[in-house]
């Protein structure tokens, strides 16, 4: 019993001191890569036109893509977020095709590939609560599914590549990055040239998707990017929730994620888009997403960002249409060596519109969180209302946050509001609760919790509990 006790109090010392990964079992599992293609590393007019050859793209895409490419090579990294300076482009294999070609019945897929996908939990959750999936393995999908009563309404789901051609081929070209066009910023230009991948939504006008679609990304591939496209377009009076959801292993060498996703939503019509970002932290997330939203339209964005070794992402909403509406609930985890820039942009363009930020982030290890956000209301926005509440937790001394508000009123006539606060988990509330029979590792576990429930509970049931769940995983070993 005394030999036994140093051992005791050595292992309670570390466990209060050290500060450890995230156990990241269920997403770091990984598969030898069998017969797959991949281009060469980095990026040249060479591989821009092969990934286009091997998507059997239409002429107007192959143009598009070199064009992109022209403007990538033209712009210069911002230098205003994270260094992604370790970032380097010519290391990156840009496109991955797995051994496999997009299926319509989990049977058929491969099995190392079904086997990563039922370990995440994908097939599970399209039997119980989804109306339809999308699975994309590195650069393409391999699964793609749609309940028949949902395609009966209407909707129309399927993968990206396929909607380039057929009925909807015109209008996927009418709307294909133009919310967000290579333009807007290096990596926007990158996605242009190289995306693979993603899916394409139609929700017909007065048809209500109750039920959620779900696209899956895993990143299998060490040193690749993955760049899928997501175009949505929801009708008047139509309403969709719309779920995505991001992993991939951990390696040593650096990965790249520059996906897009553009919503377009007509008349009174309402969006709600779910994310969970589980990716290693050797994943650059350079993700840019937008929505259109106009007369009497909304949009609802909630995210959760618990990977990657930097991150830049804003969700943005143009609210176009007098009344329209857009939300974000956001919650950022950043643990030892991840620095995650992170937050929301809200444009009002139209009179009587409104816009409500909420904002969590929490930080340990030496991480770093930023909360960054722009809300612009024009001249024409006149009686529009914005509210901002960003708040950020920090679990010890050697972690930072930092909070950089904007806020660009162009008229009198409107009500805008902000409210921060950053701070850390109070003595007394840990003492309170151990004195209430918790150990002081699950008392914190509570607080974190407790502190992210405003956002955990707008999350569909599943993703809120591997949400709660990563915050408990990477609260084990914290700093106290």
């Amino acid at each position: 019993m005394t030999k036994e006790a140093p051992r005791t109090e050595a292992k309670a010392a570390k466990e209060k001191t050290y500060v450890d990964d995230i156990d990241r079992s269920i997403y770091d599992f990984r598969f030898e890569e069998k017969d797959f293609f991949k281009v060469e590393g980095g990026l040249t007019p060479k591989i821009v036109k092969q990934i286009s050859q091997e998507k059997n793209d239409p002429e107007w895409m192959r143009e598009f893509r070199l064009k992109s490419l022209d403007i990538y090579n033209n712009m210069k990294v911002p230098n205003w977020g994270p260094s992604i300076d370790e970032l380097n482009m010519d290391n990156i294999v840009t496109y991955v095709r797995p051994n496999t070609d997009m299926k319509g019945d989990w049977s058929e897929v491969p099995d190392d590939i079904k086997l990563t996908f039922e370990r995440l939990g994908i097939p599970e959750a399209e039997r119980t609560s989804l109306a339809g999936v999308g699975a994309q393995f590195d650069s393409e999908l391999v699964y793609h599914s749609v309940k028949q009563e949902v395609a009966a309404m209407g909707v129309v789901y399927t993968d990206f590549e396929s909607s380039l051609y057929g009925d909807y081929a015109d209008m996927v070209q009418k709307h294909f990055m133009k919310l967000i066009t290579p333009q807007e910023h290096k990596f926007a230009a990158l996605h242009g040239a190289v995306w693979s991948g993603g899916s394409f939504v139609y929700v017909p006008p007065g048809v209500n998707v109750d039920i959620p679609l779900q696209s899956y990304f895993r990143l299998n591939s060490p040193g690749a990017g993955q760049f899928e496209h997501t175009l949505i377009i929801v009708e008047e009076d139509a309403y969709l929730h719309f779920i995505e959801g991001c992993s991939a292993p951990k390696y040593s060498v650096a990965n790249l994620h520059a996906g897009c996703v553009e919503i377009f939503i007509r008349k009174n019509a309402k969006v709600r888009y779910s994310t969970i970002e589980n990716w290693s932290k050797n994943m650059y997330n350079l993700n840019t997403k937008r929505a259109i939203v106009e007369e009497g339209g909304s949009i609802e964005w909630v995210s959760g960002s618990f990977g990657s070794r930097v991150s830049y992402l804003y969700p943005m909403s143009i609210l176009n249409g007098e009344g329209a509406r857009a939300e974000f609930n956001g919650v950022t985890f950043a643990g030892a060596g991840q620095d995650l820039d992170t937050g929301a942009k809200i444009v009002h363009n139209a009179p009587n519109t409104t816009s409500y930020i909420n904002s969590r982030s929490i930080s340990k290890g030496g991480g770093k969180n930023t909360y960054r956000s722009s809300i612009y209301i024009s001249e024409k926005a006149k009686n529009s209302k914005s509210a901002v509440t960003c708040e950020s937790l920090m679990l010890d001394n050697i972690s930072t946050s930092d909070t950089i508000p904007v806020m660009d009123v162009r008229t009198k006539e409107a009500d805008v509001g902000h409210e921060a606060s950053i701070g850390r988990i109070s003595d007394e509330s840990i003492f309170y609760l151990m004195s209430r029979g918790f150990s002081e590792e699950d008392a914190k576990a509570m607080i974190v919790s407790g502190f992210a429930d405003n956002i955990s509970k707008e999350l569909p049931l599943e993703y809120a509990v591997e949400m709660n769940n990563l915050i408990r995983l990477e609260m084990i070993g914290s700093i106290g």
